[in-house]
């Protein structure tokens, strides 16, 4: 059994002690490849075509990917199916930007149903198209093993992401067809019902026989019963079985696998954050015009018992996949320079602010320098040059940074370029402030970052890109969860310490929640606002009971969660909440941004700073009531509406008729005292306040991630 799993049960068996217990936990789902899937899904619906009938050609050498092109999904053009993620989020410090992840999602973005602790079981796959490895296609011979095929990879377990036990292993498969098929499926294909009907029929009736069409290249001997109740009429659009799938068999054998580890201990085994494997191709068997390998990670994931577990996880990464002949096991290089990280934040603390926080205090908002990780993947040094250009998005502001020229020694698996030896390059300084416009509310700049050789032909070149926002909220975090945090026992707080430079007003909180199988926590909690105790959370300033978690449409779509009442916030500040119930709220986590000394969780009166390093997906919005920053957030505003009569008696209606009769809509009426004295669920045609004094009050609507608000005289 998993030793966390067995701490997670004597913890439930004995009783939670004097500390609140942080948990770190994986994703359940990934919404990036979720939202593929659909994507994906929704475009094959267009084609009305048999899936046999989409047959590719056997590739050619070389077979080679850096994962650098192709986002979420793996490049059609050289891998079958789409289960491992390719991302720039979960690899550390990669070859390149960009590797494959193998994990414990499916390619819909859900955990594998089939998961369970032991034994383990078959995670992600990715496996290559087939390989012609019988000939070479421009010279027109066979190859051989006298012609040195290797093939060749980097790994890295765990990455930023869950830690693989040492049975979670990556295994590498090679594979030919055995000469025999088995079926699959049966294929379909979408038709309109007229195309099946016989001439003055008129509708299918349940139990009707339904025969594949002939005409569109189906098999005539294809057909189904049509069991639904409801008569499929001319002009229906109908799902029809077309033919039987059958698809050649291979035969694979494993030729290497690595035990599962955490990335640290890898890093003191190997003195590497990602070790290259070299393959050679020597059994005559594999010398066949379908050749094809494949990767696969098996995975041991908690059952129901344990929901808030049953979560992504055993992560391994893969990068610079390299298939080829005339090689050999010292052919571990390659002719590339390339950035390792993504390009940072040029803020001391925050990937975004407030740009009226930045006005106030430039000078102290901007970091002094910043951390590029550039590696030389060659076998000699190359003489490098390192520039970035700053631009505002429709602005005139701009200016450019030439780090001039440095040495870069060979091979990344020993070295990245240093801050000692390449300072420039390496630890470059903010070279200007941003631009201080007193007539803009918000703001966005692209920093690009480029890397280059001194060849004179055929030059070596990468780069990196940033979008750097100032806006109307603070975030320590890039957008993208790699984990979710989760707090206990019941009664437990969780807050979150940020710093204003001038006192503004605190409009209310975004907050990003994983999602959960079944939606589990999908729960209430209690919004609250701390003063600052000396660094730590000290009285509480505002609290908001009975909020709900919630998601916004669209992908990492923050939630704003707003406060009923605007407060003003100055100096430092913390945001967070208290748990109603002992069930996980699991917030996002960001793991390649620390920031665990902002981050306290609070079970018996003791506040203490978090083991974990990461950042929360948490961003207080300040200033301006609307959430700013289309491209970053998910957009929320408050729309000034019309009531009447005004002043009212004993009722009022809302003006906008698009808000009249939604029972999903929450309506609160708040005195001048910002205290909430009616609350409902759902308007009607007439709201009723017949119980309420004299006086004025505001109408506050939220709901579909929408916000109205409108003043109303009680007058009798």
């Amino acid at each position: 059994m998993n030793i966390k799993h067995i701490l997670w049960i004597a913890l439930l068996l004995f009783g939670f002690q004097a500390h609140s217990q942080v948990v770190l936990v994986g994703l359940q789902t990934n919404e990036a490849v979720r939202m593929e899937a659909n994507k994906l899904n929704a475009e094959t619906d267009f084609c009305n075509c048999k899936s046999e009938e989409i047959i590719q050609p056997a590739l050619s050498l070389p077979f080679f990917d850096d994962f650098s092109v192709s986002t979420i999904v793996p490049n059609t053009q050289l891998w079958e199916g789409r289960s491992v993620f390719i991302n720039k989020d979960f690899p550390f410090l990669p070859p390149n930007l960009g590797a494959a992840t193998f994990d414990a999602i499916d390619s819909l973005g859900a955990v594998y149903t089939d998961a369970v602790w032991f034994p383990p079981t078959v995670g992600d796959r990715l496996t290559s198209r087939p390989i012609r490895l019988d000939s070479v296609t421009l010279i027109q011979r066979a190859l051989s093993p006298a012609d040195s095929v290797y093939l060749s990879f980097y790994y890295q377990p765990q990455g930023v992401g869950n830690d693989p036990e040492p049975w979670d292993t990556l295994v590498l498969e090679l594979g030919i067809p055995s000469g025999d098929s088995a079926f699959v499926r049966m294929d379909s294909i979408k038709v309109i019902a007229d195309l099946l009907m016989e001439s003055g029929q008129e509708a299918f009736v349940m139990f009707d026989t339904l025969w594949a069409p002939v005409s569109l290249g189906c098999n005539p001997l294809v057909y189904m019963i049509n069991y639904d109740p409801e008569p499929i009429v001319r002009g229906d659009s109908i799902t029809i079985l077309c033919d039987s799938v059958y698809e050649p068999v291979t035969s694979w054998e494993k030729v290497w696998w690595s035990e599962g580890m955490k990335l640290s201990e890898f890093q003191q085994i190997y003195g590497k954050n990602f070790v290259q494997v070299m393959i050679p191709i020597l059994d005559t068997t594999w010398f066949n015009p379908a050749f094809q390998f494949r990767f696969f990670n098996y995975i041991s994931i908690a059952t129901d018992m344990y929901p808030f577990e049953k979560s992504n996880g055993d992560q391994w990464n893969v990068d610079y996949v390299y298939l080829n002949y005339n090689r050999s096991a010292a052919d571990t290089t390659y002719r590339a320079l390339a950035f390792s990280q993504r390009a940072p934040s040029f803020l001391r603390d925050y990937q975004v602010m407030p740009y009226r926080q930045y006005r106030d205090d430039p000078t102290n908002s901007v970091s002094q320098q910043f951390r590029m990780y550039i590696s030389n993947l060659d076998n000699v040094a190359h003489n490098t040059a390192y520039e970035y250009h700053v631009n505002q998005v429709n602005g005139s502001y701009g200016y450019r940074y030439d780090g001039g020229s440095c040495n870069l020694s060979p091979s990344y698996e020993d070295s990245l370029q240093s801050c000692v030896t390449c300072p420039a390059h390496a630890c470059p300084p903010v070279q200007a402030l941003f631009n201080i416009d007193y007539e803009l509310d918000t703001t966005s700049y692209i920093i690009k970052h480029y890397i280059s050789d001194s060849s004179d032909q055929n030059p070596i070149v990468d780069s990196a890109i940033y979008r750097q926002g100032f806006y109307n909220y603070y975030a320590y975090d890039d957008g993208t969860p790699e984990l979710g945090l989760g707090l206990s026992p019941t009664g437990s707080s969780l807050a979150y310490q940020f710093i204003v430079s001038m006192p503004d007003t605190l409009q209310g909180v975004q907050m990003y929640f994983n999602k959960t199988l079944n939606d589990v926590n999908e729960i209430y909690f209690k919004l609250k606002v701390w003063s600052d105790n000396n660094g730590q959370p000290g009285e509480v300033i505002y609290e908001q009971e009975n909020v709900k978690v919630a998601w916004a449409n669209g992908l990492y779509h923050f939630y704003p969660y707003m406060l009923e009442n605007p407060i003003i916030v100055s100096g430092t500040f913390y945001v967070g909440w208290e748990k109603y119930t002992s069930s996980f709220l699991n917030i996002g986590f960001d793991s390649n941004n620390d920031k665990s000394d902002k981050i306290f969780s609070n079970s018996v009166g003791e506040w203490e700073t978090s083991q974990f390093e990461g950042a929360l997906l948490i961003r207080p919005i300040v200033g301006s009531r609307s959430v700013l920053g289309i491209s970053e957030a998910s957009s929320s505003s408050i729309t000034q509406i019309k009531v009447y009569p005004n002043p009212a008696s004993t009722w009022f209606s809302i003006a906008q008729s698009d808000l009249v009769n939604n029972s999903e809509l929450q309506l609160d009426i708040v005195n001048l005292l910002g205290k909430k004295v009616m609350t409902q669920k759902g308007i009607g045609q007439q709201v009723n306040i017949e119980k309420l004094p004299s006086g004025l009050y505001v109408v506050k609507i939220q709901g579909n991630n929408r916000y109205y608000t409108a003043k109303l005289l009680i007058n009798r």
